[in-house]
């Protein structure tokens, strides 16, 4: 299924990489699209890696009274102790993984992708980073969480030491009341025992939302994870000749 998507493209004159930023439930690509550009006062772009805000497809949603709705996907309650409904995770897994293969047929590595999310959109960028293809580059998550018992943490419960897994970042409001930061505190914290390595970062003011400052500090990790190609130094300028003037005899010269 290809979703509906906002593109924006490299600034630049390269594209190097993609970062794909999922929305939280209820909401759509243009409508983070929009809340973006309120707390940046501009869209998020760099020269050098498309962005992609694609929407959730309309489904049921059992915490709304099973009303329509954006969603990544099903679950039976807003709750960590709540089991993972994996039929409906496997759906969106695919439609996911056709985002990533389109990228990658356009020449982007795996490792030159990004993934992260608001709410339920930074749970699907942890599934889709440390159980649906863990050689992407990173992932971040705000005021995101995984269910307790989640098919991540059996993902990567196999996983060698020695294997390099995406780097993580998790943002959490402290004031946060709808995804209590504890819940984001433990999902990092379980993350980092199965050998993920990130940080956890938490906002004294926030609630469930995104901050400006969450957004500029993915900005600057984001470019860290993928630097902007250096454009090759200018070839210098051919001296010019020099100027000839007459000599009545050759000068003589050694033989070296």
């Amino acid at each position: 299924m290809r979703l509906i998507e906002k593109v924006f493209h490299p600034t630049g004159k390269t594209h190097v990489g993609t970062l794909i930023f999922f929305h939280g439930s209820g909401d759509t690509g243009n409508g983070l699209t929009e809340w973006i550009r309120f707390l940046l006062g501009r869209d998020m772009e760099f020269p050098h890696i498309r962005v992609v805000i694609p929407t959730a497809p309309v489904q049921p949603y059992a915490p709304m009274g099973g009303e329509n709705s954006n969603v990544w996907f099903n679950r039976k309650r807003i709750e960590m102790d709540c089991p993972e409904i994996r039929t409906s995770l496997a759906s969106i897994y695919d439609t996911v993984n056709e985002m990533l293969v389109r990228e990658m047929a356009q020449g982007v590595p795996a490792d030159k992708i990004i993934v992260g999310g608001f709410s339920m959109g930074g749970a699907l960028a942890l599934h889709t980073a440390y159980h649906l293809n863990r050689d992407l580059a990173g992932a971040f998550a705000i005021s995101s969480f995984l269910n307790t018992g989640s098919i991540v943490y059996d993902s990567l419960d196999g996983v060698s030491q020695d294997e390099r897994l995406p780097s993580l970042m998790m943002f959490h409001g402290e004031r946060d009341t709808l995804v209590p930061p504890e819940w984001g505190q433990t999902t990092f914290d379980e993350l980092a025992k199965l050998g993920v390595r990130g940080q956890f970062v938490p906002h004294r003011s926030a609630m469930h939302e995104i901050k400006k400052d969450q957004l500029l500090q993915v900005i600057k990790w984001a470019n860290e994870l993928i630097p902007e190609p250096k454009e090759p130094s200018p070839s210098p300028s051919p001296s010019p000749p020099p100027a000839t003037t007459k000599k009545t005899a050759p000068a003589k010269r050694g033989k070296l």
